[in-house]
């Protein structure tokens, strides 16, 4: 009997997520949407329809995320149809308690979301050896501990809600595809993508659906702040323009990432890698590991 009850519950999840085919109206809520695949993110729900609460740590950067939403080139008719448009705040995700009075000022003033977009992160590159217990923790705090508690903040209110929702989590292909020099990042990476799994099947009786969206190499500023490890600050900015100068000549825009976040929703994938490298990754991930774990002995681009 209690297998039964639970394949009906999952049944259940997933007429409810079905409603998230139709994006319009839809309360999405963005974190680092300040640049980058953010900021794209956000662009690109909003043309949709939706109405778009967007976070960054950098106040100014958020607003002006919002700012181009309630433009009219790209606010979709959300503002005029629905009063919503975009609402920018500032919210530093490494901080729990920050995160929990923003998911409660949601709430509160804009309603309880649709769909979280859990995408702040930062870059870091280095060995392990090379990683301070400080660089380590920082990079956790921010790409790991960020998604904890984004989707700690507005999953319960989701629940309680009783309609179903999405939260979309931002790993990386660093996730499953390890290198020497990116110890740290990898690993908060990799922890994003179980917790996603692990989610999503906890969620599937609410109607939640969760995705875990899996960038290769995407031209953001991202490059231009990641930090290097065991490096004076002259190696420090000839390594971050080498990297800029590489991904710039990669060309994969974020829009590109913002498309697949915006069809995950609608159709409730689980896992997304994004670029064709990402897609080989999770590939040779999945059907010959042993060759991923020898890739990692050599140096990154």
């Amino acid at each position: 009997m209690g297998l039964i009850k639970d394949i009906g519950s999952w049944r259940r999840g997933k007429k409810l997520q079905q409603r998230l085919r139709d994006l319009t109206g839809t309360l999405v809520v963005v974190t680092g949407a300040g640049s980058g695949i953010g900021r794209e993110t956000a662009l690109a729900f909003a043309a949709q329809g939706a109405i778009l609460v967007v976070c960054d740590i950098n106040l100014e950067s958020a607003q002006d995320t919002a700012s181009l939403i309630n433009s009219p080139s790209h606010a979709g008719g959300a503002e005029a149809v629905f009063g919503g448009g975009a609402h920018a705040y500032q919210v530093d995700v490494a901080d729990e308690l920050a995160m929990t009075r923003f998911s409660e000022t949601v709430g509160a003033q804009h309603g309880i979301p649709d769909i979280v977009v859990n995408n702040a992160g930062i870059g870091f590159s280095g060995t392990f050896a090379d990683t301070t217990q400080s660089q380590f923790d920082r990079v956790m705090d921010i790409n790991f501990w960020g998604v904890v508690y984004g989707c700690r903040a507005f999953s319960p209110m989701m629940i309680e809600r009783g309609t179903g929702g999405h939260i979309v989590n931002l790993s990386s292909a660093a996730a499953y595809t390890p290198q020497k020099a990116l110890t740290a990042y990898s690993t908060s990476k990799a922890a994003v993508f179980m917790l996603s799994d692990c989610l999503r099947a906890e969620l599937l009786p609410h109607g939640i659906g969760v995705s875990t969206i899996c960038p290769g190499l995407v031209n953001t500023n991202i490059v231009k702040t990641t930090e290097f490890a065991g490096t004076t600050a002259q190696e420090q900015m000839r390594n971050q323009t080498k990297a800029d100068n590489f991904y710039r000549r990669r060309n994969f825009t974020p829009d590109r990432v913002a498309s697949a976040i915006v069809n995950a929703v609608r159709t409730n994938k689980a896992v997304v890698p994004v670029t064709v490298e990402a897609k080989l990754g999770y590939g040779l991930s999945r059907y010959s590991p042993g060759s991923m774990r020898i890739g990692a002995r050599f140096n990154a681009l």
